[in-house]
């Protein structure tokens, strides 16, 4: 069971999701870090806040003083509508939406070039063996050849 569990582990594709998943948590802190740092501080300034992340509306009675913190407020036990960090995730999932997009197709236009090389590679080199063997035996059988 142990051999069975390491040939599983070694096989190309457990490796290179692997190896995905740990490029894509490092991708995701450096656009957590973009959207946080650079992307809110200027929709803030658009919106009047300071941090836009930290934007929230109180949905119950309790009060909260003027210009609290998100944190604050949560700690006063307010319940709390934290608009600011949904709209932060919605604009972090649209970031890696598109990164991730011209990804796959950079990767996809890498592979056509690849699969085009190698078609004009074989055409150049002429008809392959099964091609030549078919015209053989299509000219014994007495068929006519394309």
């Amino acid at each position: 069971m142990i051999k069975e569990f390491r040939d599983f582990i070694a096989k190309g594709n457990v490796m290179d999701m692997a190896v995905g998943i740990i490029i894509g948590a490092a991708f995701t802190a450096i656009v957590t870090s973009l959207v946080g740092d650079v992307i809110n501080p200027i929709i803030g300034v658009i919106t009047g806040g300071t941090d836009f992340s930290g934007n929230y509306v109180v949905l119950n009675g309790v009060a909260v003083p003027e210009g609290a913190s998100l944190q604050a407020a949560k700690d006063a036990g307010a319940n709390v509508f934290a608009w600011g960090s949904f709209v932060s995730a919605i604009i972090n999932f649209f970031i890696i939406a598109f990164i991730v997009f011209l990804l796959v197709k950079m990767v996809n236009k890498i592979k056509d070039a690849a699969m085009k090389k190698q078609v004009a590679e074989e055409s150049a080199a002429g008809p392959s063996q099964e091609a030549l063997l078919a015209e053989i035996r299509d000219l014994l059988a007495g068929r006519p050849t394309v």
